[in-house]
């Protein structure tokens, strides 16, 4: 439900979220350690995810989001973590981001990027 993800300041209430349920691969950059996760919503900046173990504010991690027919992968920040509840992040590369979205959707469509 939307009304219960948690908010990431006040920079991120202005920024529209939805929900969004795929799975998801994380693979820490400094200690190449790979979890499983589950996207629970996103916004162009910033995604909120579920998994079981808790990792630290300011973890510099790739994040690779899975959907039935769809991948990508995008660098991001670990904002805040807590264990069995879930992890905000914070994409580092916007662009990419919306470069990514754009050609998922056009594929989604039919049309070509």
């Amino acid at each position: 439900m939307l009304s219960k993800v948690r908010s990431y300041g006040t920079e991120a209430k202005s920024e529209p979220r939805f929900p969004f349920i795929a799975s998801a691969e994380l693979l820490e950059e400094n200690s190449g350690t790979r979890m499983k996760s589950r996207i629970s919503d996103l916004s162009l900046k910033r995604l909120q995810c579920r998994h079981g173990q808790s990792t630290s504010d300011g973890t510099l991690v790739h994040f690779r989001i899975l959907t039935e027919s769809h991948s990508f992968e995008v660098p991001a920040t670990v904002v805040y973590s807590q264990a069995f509840m879930g992890m905000g992040m914070k994409f580092r590369e916007a662009t990419q981001v919306r470069r990514s979205f754009a050609a998922v959707a056009a594929r989604s469509s039919g049309t070509k990027q």
